[in-house]
């Protein structure tokens, strides 16, 4: 986890889920990591209909906390297109195609039994 005040993760969170909005990203979730794990304060995790468009949704959200904040991201799994990972350091994105996100169902693993994340 960064050493980034809250208001600089807020921000860096709003930025990231108005970026997956524009980019037409479904099922977009965020669950609240903060006292849970120590990898980051935030889990967002979304699909993209095809693997071209997981792949676009992932490289514009990395150019945009790039050009926006200044932040650089590092990113695995786009050379598939199956599920992209992009970690900020405070906040890590996952663009799953559906089929993959069914399968690994990382919201049921993160949330706590009975709780619903929001967007």
């Amino acid at each position: 986890m960064a050493l980034n005040d809250s208001a600089t993760t807020d921000t860096q969170l709003a930025h990231i889920l108005k970026s997956l909005d524009d980019n037409k990203a479904e099922d977009i979730v965020q669950i609240d990591l903060r006292g849970k794990s120590s990898i980051g304060d935030f889990m967002v995790i979304c699909s993209g209909r095809s693997s071209r468009q997981v792949t676009s949704i992932a490289e514009k959200l990395v150019d945009k906390l790039k050009h926006d904040l200044g932040r650089s991201s590092r990113i695995e799994g786009k050379e598939t297109g199956d599920w992209v990972l992009i970690d900020t350091g405070d906040i890590i994105v996952h663009v799953f195609r559906p089929e993959v996100r069914d399968f690994y169902q990382l919201e049921k693993m993160w949330q706590p039994a009975g709780s619903a994340a929001s967007a």
